[in-house]
């Protein structure tokens, strides 16, 4: 499950490689104490900021503090987790690390290539492109 502040690789060649999640969009919410977590696995929206990038990306600083701060905020779907994900036929799926897929305005990927493998309920989410475009569908 990812959660708020969690560092997260990228699966995608936009040029990011790490980001951190500053919120949950889906997910789910579980009590912890008196305060309710929001959690997120996969196939869920999430909205990072990009904490290590090429250096000739999109993704690598601006003029301003203004616009890097900006420019370096983007949506994501999860597309691994190193939590368990468990499946309708009983079986559980895990990776071994954290990763997300970078999103543009129209829930599409900003990448041309996935690298790694991403899990099934991508499909049900209605990511295709991702499934697509990805090299292994666990």
């Amino acid at each position: 499950m990812i959660q708020m502040q969690s560092r997260v690789d990228v699966a995608d060649n936009t040029g990011a490689k790490e980001v951190m999640v500053i919120s949950v969009l889906g997910g789910s919410t579980a009590r912890t104490g008196k305060k309710r977590l929001r959690t997120a696995g996969v196939g869920d929206i999430v909205v990072v900021t990009v904490k290590k990038a090429l250096p000739n990306s999109d993704f690598s600083g601006g003029q301003g503090r203004k616009d890097r701060s900006k420019r370096r905020l983007a949506k994501a779907v999860v597309v691994r987790t190193k939590h368990p994900t468990r499946r309708p036929d009983g079986s559980y799926v895990r990776f071994d690390r954290n990763a997300v897929v970078l999103l543009d305005a129209n829930s599409e990927p900003r990448g041309t290539r996935i690298f790694g493998a991403v899990a099934r309920e991508l499909r049900e989410c209605g990511f295709m492109k991702i499934i697509s475009l990805a090299d292994e569908v666990v």
